[in-house]
């Protein structure tokens, strides 16, 4: 495993009140810290992996066209968009708000947006490309709940925000900071994103999402951008990428089209991203939740381009299943995988970056089922070729809970995905040829000079299992995995050590949260 040490870099945003020396104070003082391992993003060599023949592909492509010329999706709530889609030759019905697609519409808009692009982040260094080869995992997103094995299961607070802020910080396997970790339903609702952003400029320096949750808190996300990068680079470089969720079957709402519009005309990127439960709210089929899923992102993928030819798209998914016997959904199961590989593949032949994947399970608990369940999820993302992955970390009780435990777990997995990610090395070295001559028949490899020269970097070494014998695991106190994560996560967090962020930065940063909070009063709905 290659350690890459990433020492704060100067802020690229204005100086402030605080005049010329905090970045140079800033500096001098990352020197002074001990530095936080990371990984670079995976760069996949393995070939993914493949559902769909060159005809079942052309059969969804060819369903999906006649879906978007005779039923069409709708667009509500938002007049803009319905303006745009006239002008640009769509078939517009304003009284239901739906819009029908010529066939092969959409697909010409969407040459214009990127095959890959770079999200910077603060420190240059953390920045992560997006597309082609290149798998990113960002933690888990919008769960109103927290849990940890002593206290349970409770509302989230803004100091457990900070602290999944921090721990995606501190761990090597994380290379996003990710956005709505978790709900601080302490704070009100329609500032709420302020300090969420806020942490995720303060707390760490890696890249980070934006506010989706009204056109306006995008807006306030842009602003607070311009302070830490600066107006221009912010408008010539993508510094977010943020979630924009279809409101499935085949809807997208004025919330998200707003967000959508605001973060287009900024130049920043956007995963347009169908939120499925099979059965529920596409068919049950995987062949027609494919076409369901192929429809509603070229609309809202192309949108953004009718908004900004050349702004950052990622094709989206997220699919579970429900279960037909009680109506929960379910994850872990194999046709949500097969959905993945599927739109992955569609996502390739449209040309943008893929989403999909993450640590997902609907265990009340980081137990057994929580880690096959997750599992079953993460493998197929790397194998299907996603480039970004959300929920990649924390996720429990299918999307509702927020779990420390299990964010540690799910790190330890995304560890060995870097490993396994890479396939078989056969360099000269890892042929091994001289080791096999040094020990010949029937002696062993342990002492031999190829051992010695590799044993370090030769296997992936879990933080979180325990592979001892039984009577040390017994004398240690008999902890299963939840516990030892426990104390890991403990540890981190009493460790931690923010990355430097320029003073004067800072301080425009309270003051303009301080400004967009007095100017309203508190709402909780």
């Amino acid at each position: 495993m290659t350690d890459v040490t990433t020492p704060d870099a100067p802020s690229r945003g204005r100086r402030g009140r605080g005049g010329g020396s905090g970045g140079a104070d800033a500096r001098r003082a990352a020197r002074a810290k001990p530095q936080v391992m990371q990984m670079p993003a995976i760069q996949r060599t393995l070939k993914e992996f493949e559902v769909l023949d060159e005809a079942g592909l052309e059969i969804i492509e060819n369903n999906a066209d006649k879906v978007l010329e005779e039923i069409g999706i709708g667009f509500k709530d938002y007049p803009r968009a319905l303006d745009l889609w006239e002008k640009a030759g769509a078939k517009v019905d304003r009284t239901e708000e739906r819009v029908r697609f010529p066939r092969g519409m959409l697909r010409e808009l969407l040459k214009t947006a990127p095959l890959h692009y770079t999200q910077h982040a603060r420190n240059p260094d953390r920045s992560v490309p997006i597309g082609g080869k290149s798998t990113v995992f960002a933690p888990v997103y919008g769960p109103p709940f927290v849990s940890d094995i002593e206290n349970g299961r409770r509302y989230a607070t803004i100091e457990d925000f900070n602290n999944f802020v921090k721990l995606a910080y501190v761990n090597p396997y994380m290379h996003h900071s990710g956005g709505t970790v978790c709900e601080p339903c302490d704070i009100a609702v329609n500032k709420r994103h302020l300090d969420m952003i806020y942490a995720h400029i303060k707390y760490t320096d890696k890249p980070f999402m934006g506010s989706v949750t009204a056109p306006e808190r995008a807006q306030d996300t842009i602003d607070m951008c311009k302070l830490v990068f600066g107006e221009e680079f912010v408008q010539q470089n993508t510094v977010l990428t943020s979630l924009i969720n279809c409101n499935s079957p085949m809807t997208l709402d004025g919330t998200m089209l707003g967000a959508l519009d605001v973060y287009a005309q900024n130049n920043q990127a956007c995963i347009v991203s169908p939120f499925i439960l099979a059965g529920a709210m596409s068919p049950v089929t995987v062949t027609g939740t494919l076409t369901q899923v192929l429809c509603e992102v070229l609309a809202g993928a192309a949108f953004a381009q009718l908004v900004r030819p050349g702004a950052p798209i990622i094709f989206g998914t997220f699919a579970a299943n429900i279960s037909m016997q009680t109506g929960a959904p379910t994850f872990g199961t194999p046709e949500p995988a097969l959905v993945l590989y599927g739109a992955a593949q569609l996502a390739r032949r449209t040309g943008l970056p893929f989403r999909s994947g993450g640590a997902l399970c609907g265990s009340k608990a980081p137990d057994a089922q929580a880690a096959y369940e997750s599992n079953a999820t993460i493998i197929p993302a790397v194998m299907g070729g996603v480039n970004f992955m959300l929920h990649a970390a924390g996720w429990m009780e299918g999307g509702l809970v927020s779990s420390y435990e299990k964010f540690v777990m799910d790190c330890d997995q995304l560890g060995m995905m870097h490993s396994f990610a890479k396939g078989v090395d056969i360099s000269e070295e890892a042929q091994a040829l001289d080791a096999i001559a040094e020990v010949g028949p029937g002696g062993h490899f342990l002492g031999c000079d190829h051992t010695q020269n590799n044993f370090k970097t030769a296997f992936y070494r879990s933080d979180v299992a325990d592979n001892g014998s039984f009577e040390q695991w017994e004398m240690e106190g008999s902890r299963d995995t939840a516990q030892r994560a426990n104390t890991l996560w403990k540890k981190t967090l009493a460790d931690y050590e923010p990355p430097a962020l320029d003073e004067a930065v800072d301080e425009a940063l309270c003051d303009f949260i301080a400004q967009k909070k007095a100017a309203v009063p508190d709402s909780f709905t």
